[in-house]
């Protein structure tokens, strides 16, 4: 995609094209989505879609990046110049709790998220899905450096071997929870992301 070009798009436009891709993606899914429903509703034509996304894919990933920072507005932030060695894993499960209350509370942040696993796991159409990996593993590098600073993480392997073992459990626990979302209570789930959190303390501390 040519991410400046969208980016230069009027607020509005940007805005429009973004509902409707959001509302068609909730009501009908990944595969079933119709740009043409997508483009009616957004008042644009398939030539200037194709002028800003390469494809579908393209355009729902751009749709995950947008949503992921407005969901980091929804539950308030997080400032890591916060974080000190007795507080640093209370807020990682602090943070894990707001993550997930959101989750209950708005079913499309779900969605979103089996969608989003579901184009990754396609090879045809996962390259869209890297930019989001690159950004998560960007801010988990900086979290573990700064757990590091603090004491509160280990410093015996290599930091790129931390990143990557941060970032298969997030993915393998992404999925489990994902999958089995509608299995779980509400409070259950609460309760399980602190588990998950724990997991990565055992995993990460000194």
């Amino acid at each position: 995609m040519s991410r400046s070009r969208f980016e230069k798009l009027n607020p509005d436009k940007q805005h429009r094209l973004i509902e409707s891709a959001a509302e068609e993606f909730a009501a009908k899914g990944y595969e079933a989505a119709s740009l043409n429903r997508i483009l009616e509703q957004a008042g644009m034509s398939k030539s200037s879609l194709y002028y800003y996304f390469d494809d579908k894919a393209d355009l729902f990933t751009t749709l995950v990046d947008r949503s992921l920072g407005l969901l980091f507005r929804e539950i308030g932030g997080f400032d890591a110049s916060t974080l000190t060695e007795d507080n640093f894993w209370s807020e990682m499960e602090a943070l894990a709790q707001r993550f997930t209350a959101l989750g209950n509370s708005n079913a499309w942040y779900v969605k979103m998220g089996r969608m989003f696993y579901r184009l990754r796991s396609d090879p045809a159409h996962s390259a869209p899905t890297e930019r989001s990996f690159v950004a998560a593993r960007r801010w988990i590098t900086d979290i573990l450096r700064k757990g590091q600073a603090l004491g509160a993480v280990r410093t015996d392997l290599p930091e790129t071997l931390l990143v990557d073992a941060v970032m298969g459990l997030g993915e393998a626990l992404d999925l489990w929870v994902l999958n089995h979302w509608d299995e779980i209570p509400d409070d259950a789930r609460l309760r399980m992301a602190n588990d998950q959190v724990g997991l990565f303390r055992r995993l990460l501390a000194p």
